[in-house]
Parts: structure tokens; sequence; C-alpha cells
């Protein structure tokens, strides 16, 4: 397993190490005591969540408030989507800048995303099983979200905004300076 630091400090890029022959392959995709070792600090992951979604679904950019801000470790398990963690640490100095990622079946990479991010992903394959832990229980009373195509981040989704398939709660998030105000 091998742990790759961002250009956002915080965020991680962690690639298994994938044992394949004839019968197929094996990995072991997460391992407590080596993210542990490679942070320096314990993240207790308490959940996991799994979605299905088809092409162009856009699924973000969502986070929660403190107490219950979450830190997420996501992975595709079938297709491919692109995966995108936005800094929203408002003394941050990558305020407002984003990781983006690939995260597909075949390659297995996987986004160690921390607490004061907001996440995001788009399907790019006709399907996605997209699963991620979580440190904190899901808490709608502290879920919020920001614009997906907010100017000021200005993300490049990869595919055309007439592909692009939102929820309701998805099309009316607020801009992230709004949030802010």
């Amino acid at each position: 397993m091998q742990f790759i630091k961002t250009e956002i400090e915080d965020v991680i890029i962690i690639e298994p190490k994938v044992h394949e022959d004839e019968r197929g392959y094996f990995y072991e995709s997460f391992r407590q005591d080596k993210l542990d070792e490679f942070l320096g600090y314990k993240i207790n992951f308490i959940q996991d969540n799994e979605s299905k979604s088809s092409y162009g679904t856009l699924r973000g950019l969502h986070f929660q408030l403190p107490p219950q801000a979450q830190t997420k470790l996501v992975r595709v398990i079938e297709g491919e989507v692109l995966d995108i963690a936005v800094d929203i640490r408002k003394n941050s100095p990558t305020f407002g800048k984003y990781i983006s990622l690939i995260l597909s079946d075949k390659n297995r990479k996987q986004l160690l995303i921390p607490h004061g991010f907001a996440h995001g992903f788009i399907t790019l394959s006709n399907e996605a099983i997209f699963s991620y832990k979580v440190d904190n229980y899901y808490s709608p009373q502290h879920d919020r979200g920001i614009a997906y195509n907010d100017p000021d981040i200005d993300i490049n989704w990869m595919i055309t905004s007439d592909d692009i398939i939102l929820s309701k709660k998805d099309k009316t998030q607020p801009l992230l300076k709004d949030f802010y105000e």
C-alpha cells in the first residue's frame, strides 16, 4: 500500500498493492495500522456507505459541519468516476482549491479526504459503484453543500453540462463565498 501526498495538505491518494494471476486478483483495500503509521494519528472510521450511479450523475459537493464533520476514505468498486475534494477551511492557504482524481475499478486508487473539505464525484462510466468510509455518522442537521458549478472554484467535471444529472438538493446549493457570509 502506497500513500501519496497531494498538492493540498492532508488529502492523500492511496494505491493498494494488487496481486493478480489467472484466477483474478486480491488486494487489501484498507489497513488501519498502515494508515495510522503514515498519518501519525488514528482515524476511527465508524460507518461505510455505498452508492450506485449512472453516467453523468454528479453527487456533491457535500460536507458536514462540526461537530459532525467527516473524514472520508473513498474508492470505486465498479466503473469510473472523477472524484473532487474542495478545501473549505476558511483560514487555509488552499481555501477554495480542489483536488481531482479519477477513481476506477481498474486503477483501484482511493482518496482520503479530511474534515474541512467538500466532496463530490461524477460518474464517467455507464454505471459506477462508489464506496466510502467515514469517521462520523450521517447527521441531517449538519449536512451542507456548495454549488458544483461555483465559478470561483471552476471545477472541470470532464463532461458537458447537458449530460450532468443532479438531485433536487444539489441544484440549489449556495456558492462557497455565500456560505461564509
